[in-house]
């Protein structure tokens, strides 16, 4: 099963672009998708549809590696139906609920953006190495220098945080997987039986999940990791392929700033 944050390997153009390119595509897609328009939407969708074309990840890839996040997103649309006041569809009489134009329309909405944002998350980090995540971070940041912010120190947190995603669904696999061989049922059963479930698969995660910051803290400090300025063995370079895709991406958020101005 493929992860959220796991690196698919390629040799596409998508994976060939420096990584500042598409951190900074990245940012500037997750700003439009807050303010999309519904001509804006279609538009957005196309364009990650297309991404994850030519990146060669498959739609099929990538809704494995979203179904993570997929409960929280059936709960934001859910939220969203139920509670959103505006013309009734259906009435869930006796219980104080009701389905409105307006909320299923918001639900819709919203879903939409949280799934764009992780799509567009997604894309970067299965086609991008982290090494190379992390050095495109740093320079984008190395201005801030100026003002005593330690940008290669910020990027190695992001990088690790980037790093722990698939690793803690990996680990969370494989307990649930351990704890289902010794006899363990996390499908059936009430509520209190499958909160009970949930507590025996989130202690040990956790205590995994500290396990594995000790070892890598350990790791860095025996490998001599500082502070402070450091130098890498490749220092990327914007080629035309690049400035290409700036020059798409400028486009891009013109033409969905147009959009909002016609609407």
């Amino acid at each position: 099963m493929i992860k959220l944050g796991q690196y698919q390997p390629g040799d596409t153009t998508v994976h060939r672009l420096d990584p500042r390119v598409k951190i900074v595509a990245v940012v500037a897609l997750s700003l439009l998708i807050f303010t999309a328009t519904p001509a804006g939407i279609a538009l957005i969708t196309l364009a990650l549809a297309a991404l994850i074309r030519e990146a060669r990840l498959g739609l099929a890839r990538t809704a494995a590696a979203l179904r993570p996040v997929a409960f929280f997103m059936a709960l934001i649309f859910l939220v969203h139906l139920l509670w959103t006041d505006g013309k009734v569809l259906l009435s869930l009489a006796p219980l104080p609920l009701a389905i409105s134009r307006e909320g299923l329309v918001q639900g819709a909405y919203v879903t939409w953006q949280f799934a764009g944002l992780v799509v567009s998350a997604a894309i970067l980090t299965m086609t991008t190495l982290p090494s190379d995540l992390v050095g495109g971070i740093e320079r984008l940041l190395r201005p801030l220098a100026w003002v005593g912010i330690p940008s290669q120190d910020i990027a190695v947190m992001i990088a690790m945080a980037l790093r722990f995603m698939p690793m803690l669904l990996e680990e969370y696999d494989r307990i649930r997987m351990a704890q289902m061989a010794r006899g363990a049922d996390f499908k059936t059963g009430g509520p209190a039986v499958r909160i009970r479930a949930a507590r025996a698969l989130a202690v040990p995660l956790l205590l995994s999940a500290f396990r594995r910051a000790d070892e890598l803290a350990e790791a860095m400090e025996a490998r001599g990791y500082r502070r402070g300025p450091r130098t890498t063995l490749y220092v990327p370079r914007l080629a035309r392929p690049d400035y290409t895709a700036f020059a798409l991406l400028a486009a891009f958020t013109l033409i969905n700033f147009s959009l909002r101005w016609i609407a």
